[in-house]
């Protein structure tokens, strides 16, 4: 159907101005940009003799320039636990965190800034019809902008008016809104990548070339690793009238390349099992080229004899009977046959293969490639959510488990408990490709998933099946996946268990011992996994904030001369404030918190917090125990100032560094 067609069946007619844009669309649509008209561009078209203004290779957008502004506004937001919520809350180095991914992302820069080895994002794709946060009212104040992404309804939950923002592709900025949200978020997660950190965003046709120039801009192009491609769709695209666009795109950086330390996968060699002359080996690969390019004619120069086993030519012979070509040059072929680190293994035509001898049993590495096989469509990711959800399908188009695996199998190693960061965690399937990749490899990965509470549509098959915010959602796909691998575990134990009884029944050969002492350590390895989350909410500070008076209200003055007196905001929890000073302070989320008679130490000494009066002698403990740090607040000397004095000097003599609120 003919887009005038589609105008005058909305019951709207066509106005003059739209006809003749509609005609020079036609006629010239390179001098559009986001459905407007870039003047500089048409009268360039035209012939015009012009410059272009800021000539040089740059990607911009409108309102790039605010983006930047609001990146570098500081969050006086905190993380609040939800126990409740949560899975071995004490135990787990998992977390969870419900809140707007940019404050998030802004509160963990002190705690977490190079740590993480890698992030995985899926963002909005940008298909027009997507709904998602940009700010697009950069002359707004940082207060009205908490408040348009912090409204509420009456039971707590985020709303989506004056918050969420459908960015349709009619919409004057649609690139630019697109690039505005993704832009400051970028920034700061790189920030919390590791040196050896890499990044992988999956994204689609609609984004793909601004994000590969926006990543080139935040990433450094010559950090640029890879863009993967995968099949997500398989069959259908019946009803497409060009080209059914059936694979996605994930595109992976590095923080530095210099420090990468991914790309290779190892691959476990065999023994060497044969023997000669000089020593052990196993059979490598032909030295016959058999691929593209393998044909005499297509190399003549890699066409030439070495002496076989008998001092006769050999000459490489394709297996249908063919003139080949050698792997290598005739310097390196005649270097393997006189070092003997040849087989040759004859035909039934008298001609030979020839192998390379293997002396090491070393472990190989090869090249990850860029072409994703070994991956499922998304309707695998969809198959999974509604199995763990009793058939409801209360998300759409997750990610497939096989994917993510597989780029988490790239971007990480199983031995070292390294931290994988997703800020758009959706239905968290990061959090459950996680846990089953440690399960499979044995690994120790730790997560930490962020999602919006975004409200689900009331006609959806999730608000009906009770999950009021996609956060719900998350957080509920977490515990159903922990609890289906804990009995995927629990049987695999069963097994491993019932294997070592009978071997311990039978005679106690060296090689029986060997086999159970390997089973015994896969059971501990199995019984050690992770399977709990920490569940944190993002809100306000439980300090009271100074704010920049913009008249000299003498009320107003008066109220904020009291942030003086005590800045503890009314709301204030001692475990709320625990958190967020730990998080000030730069400690992470999993850090070991022990209280004592009203004193809070954190990791050890390295931290003590001392948020409610205590006597005198505790403080003197605190003093004799040396931590590094102590936070106190300054209410807990209300009244006694000469306490107050006595602490400050008695913590500096211990070398203490000691700050009150």
């Amino acid at each position: 159907m003919s887009d005038r067609t589609t105008q005058e069946m909305d019951g709207k007619s066509l106005s003059p101005t739209e006809e003749k844009l509609k005609a020079l669309r036609e006629v010239l649509p390179e001098v559009f940009t986001e459905n407007q008209i870039d003047w500089e561009k048409l009268k360039a078209t035209l012939g015009e003799n012009i410059n272009f203004s800021n000539e040089r290779y740059v990607l911009n957008w409108a309102g790039k320039s605010d983006a930047f502004k609001i990146l570098q506004i500081p969050s006086t937001k905190t993380l609040v636990p939800a126990k409740d919520e949560s899975v071995n809350f004490d135990e787990t180095q998992n977390i969870f965190i419900e809140g707007e991914n940019l404050e998030v992302l802004k509160v963990l820069q002190k705690s977490y800034f190079g740590k993480v080895k890698m992030i995985y994002i899926d963002p909005p794709y940008n298909t027009g019809n997507d709904s998602f946060i940009y700010p697009d009212k950069f002359s707004e104040t940082k207060a009205d902008y908490e408040k348009r992404v912090g409204d509420k309804d009456e039971d707590g939950y985020m709303t989506k008016d004056g918050m969420f923002k459908k960015n349709s592709k009619e919409n004057g900025q649609y690139h630019s809104n697109w690039l505005n949200m993704m832009m400051p978020r970028l920034y700061l997660a790189k920030n919390l990548l590791r040196q050896d950190g890499v990044i992988f965003v999956s994204i689609d046709d609609n984004e793909v070339h601004n994000l590969r120039l926006l990543m080139d801009e935040v990433f450094g192009e010559e950090n640029f690793v890879g863009q993967f491609i995968w099949q997500s769709k398989k069959g259908g695209g019946s009803d497409s009238t060009t080209v059914v666009q059936d694979h996605e795109y994930v595109i992976c950086y590095s923080k530095y390349m210099h420090f990468l330390k991914i790309g290779m996968v190892e691959i476990i060699s065999e023994p060497l099992d044969k023997k000669d002359d000089i020593g052990a080996y196993r059979r490598g690969r032909e030295l016959n080229k058999w691929g593209s390019n393998s044909r005499r004619v297509d190399r003549p120069t890699m066409w030439f004899p070495v002496p076989g086993p008998k001092g006769e030519e050999v000459y490489p012979i394709k297996n249908d009977g063919s003139e080949g070509c050698w792997r290598f040059g005739k310097e390196n072929m005649m270097n393997f046959v006189k070092n003997g680190n040849v087989e040759f293994v004859k035909r039934d035509d008298g001609s030979y293969v020839v192998y390379e001898k293997i002396r090491s049993e070393e472990s190989r590495f090869k090249p990850y490639r860029t072409l994703l096989k070994d991956v499922n469509a998304t309707s695998e990711g969809s198959m999974t959510v509604r199995d763990l959800f009793d058939g409801e399908k209360v998300f759409s188009f997750p990610k497939p488990h096989s994917l993510l695996k597989n780029l988490f199998s790239i971007g990480t190693t199983s031995s070292k408990g390294e931290i994988i960061l997703d800020f758009f965690a959706g239905s968290s399937s990061t959090a459950h490709a996680i846990m089953d990749l440690n399960k499979s490899d044995g690994g120790h990965r730790k997560h930490i998933c962020v999602q919006l509470p975004e409200l689900c549509e009331e006609k959806s098959e999730a608000f009906r099946a009770g999950y009021s915010t996609i956060a719900d959602i998350s957080k509920e796909r977490i515990r159903r996946a922990a609890k289906k691998i804990q009995g995927e575990i629990d049987e695999e134990v069963n097994s491993l268990s019932q294997k070592i009884k009978k071997l311990e029944g039978e005679i106690p050969t060296d090689e029986a011992k060997t086999e159970i002492a390997s089973l015994q350590a896969h059971i501990q390895s199995l019984q050690s996994q992770d399977l709990g989350f920490k569940v944190l909410k993002l809100d306000d500070s439980n300090f009271k904030q100074w704010k920049q008076l913009s008249g000299h209200s003498a009320q107003a003055l008066a109220e904020q001369i009291k942030l003086f007196v005590d800045p503890v905001a009314e709301s204030a929890t001692e475990e709320s404030m625990v958190y967020e000073l730990l998080l000030k302070s730069g400690k992470d989320l999993n850090s070991q918190i022990a209280k004592r008679s009203g004193t809070y130490w954190i990791n050890g000494k390295e931290l003590v917090l001392i948020l409610d009066k205590v006597p005198e002698d505790m403080i003197k403990e605190v003093i004799d125990a040396k931590p590094s740090k102590v936070i106190a607040l300054d209410r807990i000397f209300k009244e006694n100032d000469q306490l107050k004095t006595n602490t400050v000097l008695q913590m500096r003599d211990a070398g203490i560094e000691f700050k009150t609120i």
